[in-house]
């Protein structure tokens, strides 16, 4: 059985990384409100299921991409249910074929693990190597369902907060493209 916690509005009362951490003080300084959950380990968007009933709303897939060279970096925001095609990836942003980061570039450079994948590792990001693309198709939603940086904690927060207020505070390079089902 998985294990879903009540729904809070306050940030855990212990840290488990910087970027958990960094993410709950940064909603705070923003004035932005969040519900959160907390759950047995969740990686797939398959776990998510759960939560997405529990919060009344649809977890975002968040992605993290390299070209061939591992130069550049993309912190693909798209839905759920929707599978990655990496040559529409390449061909809505113009760059050559991209690849998932490894493990270890995603512990490097987002702070975070397999299934923590996040929008709020851009808060990490200070050399501001990665540039976040958000699927349009997610800007249209009312809620944004992610994690905090962990595997164990979720939120859910207005999309139009995330879109208005988090990412012009954190300056990454932000693009919003269209991506077919």
């Amino acid at each position: 059985m998985f294990y879903v916690s009540e729904i809070t509005k306050e940030a855990p009362q212990k840290f488990l990384t910087e970027l958990q951490r960094e993410t709950y003080q940064n909603l705070k300084k923003l004035a932005i409100p969040f519900e959160r959950v907390e759950t047995d380990e969740a990686i797939t968007m398959s776990d998510c299921q759960v939560i997405n009933q529990k919060l009344s709303m649809e977890m975002v897939k968040t992605l993290f991409l390299t070209n061939r060279q591992k130069t550049s970096f993309y912190l693909l925001v798209t839905t759920g249910e929707k599978p990655f095609k990496a040559k529409e990836f390449s061909q809505a942003l113009g760059v050559a074929r991209v690849s998932f980061a490894s493990i270890d570039l995603m512990e490097e450079i987002l702070g975070t693990k397999i299934g923590a994948a996040t929008i709020f590792s851009g808060l990490l990001d200070s050399a501001k190597n990665v540039q976040i693309i958000i699927d349009e198709e997610v800007t249209h939603q009312i809620f944004y369902g992610c994690s905090d940086g962990t595997t164990t904690n979720y939120l859910k927060i207005d999309t139009q907060d995330i879109l208005a207020k988090y990412l012009p505070s954190i300056k990454n390079k932000v693009k919003i493209i269209e991506l077919n089902k």
